[in-house]
């Protein structure tokens, strides 16, 4: 039996067929890219191994699931996940502060969400949750907004909106972390490992609702799981590593009481 909002110290591979078929709401999977010399990261053909995870969180998902992959460029390249889920979008994280070092190539300053679902259409995209803020000058907005297809046609849901603008699929707003984050809980998880909250925290509050079940197969230190539990998600969290393990718990401990602290003192 698998209990919710817990991390379990185990192999993915070897506890995901432990899960309940069509019981997940969203998987945030985070695990190998297939590009660094990490023990964890050795992988000989990341696409064949994306395929494979694809094929496994198709039959966990719940029809509208979603699925959100981390990878480089091509981690889903030359492989036929069709028969399994839907490719919605490709998101690009953008990474501007990268280091420039590429002497023979362009260097990579970006990684890739690729963003499936399970079925046609999602049943859970929570727009108004992730919003963010709109930049574009107002002369430029209004020009657009009186096209006749925005004015009078099918696309007039996309005038401005004081709440602020759909995320887009190119994401540089959000930084990766570095050696001087607060966030940062280990040197060894930077940025292989460990992404940040605001992050994982845009991922679930698009394709989740309270309450629902959320599954992170490569869970490292825990920040899907954090993020969960400050968002009111319920979670099923792998990591084989038991070092990253402990210090996942430890996160979860400081936010559990966090939460218990706030709860007292509005209480009294």
């Amino acid at each position: 039996m698998i209990e919710y909002d817990r991390i379990y110290n185990a192999d993915a591979f070897g506890m995901l067929p432990k899960i309940d078929d069509g019981s997940i709401d969203l998987v945030i999977c985070d695990g190998p890219y297939g590009v660094t010399t990490n023990k964890w990261d050795r992988i000989s053909n990341i696409q064949e191994f994306n395929l494979k995870l694809i094929g496994i969180f198709a039959a966990k998902l719940k029809d509208g699931g979603a699925l959100y992959l981390f990878g480089k460029p091509n981690c889903i390249d030359f492989i036929d996940y069709r028969p399994f889920l839907n490719l919605r979008s490709k998101i690009v994280w953008y990474q501007p502060s990268r280091l420039a070092q590429g002497r023979l190539n362009y260097t990579n300053n970006y990684d890739i969400i690729c963003y499936f679902i399970k079925g046609e259409r999602p049943k859970t995209y929570n727009l108004d949750a992730i919003r963010v803020a709109q930049l574009v000058e107002l002369e430029h907005r209004l020009r657009c907004e009186r096209v006749p297809s925005v004015t009078n046609g099918k696309y007039w849901k996309t005038k401005f909106n004081g709440d602020g603008k759909n995320p887009g699929d190119v994401w540089g707003d959000i930084k990766q972390l570095t050696y001087k984050s607060k966030e940062l809980v280990s040197r060894d998880a930077l940025n292989t490992i460990q992404k940040p909250e605001l992050l994982l925290e845009r991922l679930v509050k698009a394709s989740s609702s309270e309450g629902d079940l959320v599954l992170d197969p490569f869970a490292g230190v825990g920040t899907c799981a954090v993020v969960c539990k400050k968002l009111n998600r319920h979670f099923i969290a792998i990591e084989k590593d038991e070092q990253f393990v402990e210090t996942a718990n430890a996160r979860l401990t400081e936010v559990e009481n966090d939460m218990a602290g706030r709860l007292f003192r509005c209480g009294t």
